[in-house]
C-alpha cells in the first residue's frame, strides 16, 4: 500500500507540469515485485523497484531527478524497507541531523517517557 501512496504522489509531482511529455513508461508489477521507469521530456526521470521479502516486508530501491527553477539538476537515490525510508546520505541535497538534534534523540531514548 505504501509503494503505491509514493507513486502516487510521485507521479502528481511529475505531471504538474503540464507540458511535459512522456518519453519513457514502463511499469512490471507481479504480486511480490514491482518496477516502474518514468522519464519525461522536461528532465524529470523516476524508477523505483521493490520485492516483497517475507509475508508483508517490502524492500524498494529507487530513484529520482528533476531540473530546479535555477536550472540545476537535482537527483536522489533512496531505498525503504520494514524500517522505513532511507535516501542515499552521500548525495549533495541531503544535510546532515545537526548535533544538538542527535544528542536530543539519544536523550529521548535513554530517558523514555514514564507514562
Amino acid at each position: 500500500m505504501k509503494f503505491f501512496i509514493v507513486f502516487a504522489c510521485l507521479l502528481a509531482v511529475a505531471f504538474a507540469n503540464e507540458d511535459a511529455n512522456v518519453l519513457k513508461s514502463e511499469q512490471a508489477v507481479e504480486p511480490d515485485q514491482f518496477q516502474y521507469v518514468l522519464e519525461l521530456d522536461n528532465g524529470v526521470s523516476l524508477q523505483q523497484q521493490g520485492r516483497l521479502e517475507g509475508d508483508d516486508v517490502w524492500k524498494v530501491d529507487g530513484s529520482f531527478k528533476f531540473i530546479s527553477p535555477e536550472g540545476e539538476e537535482v537527483s536522489l537515490a533512496y531505498n525503504a524497507d520494514e524500517t522505513g525510508y532511507h535516501p542515499d546520505p552521500n548525495n549533495k541535497w541531503i544535510h546532515p541531523i545537526p548535533a544538538p538534534i542527535l544528542k536530543s534523540i539519544e536523550y529521548i531514548k535513554n530517558h523514555p517517557s514514564k507514562e
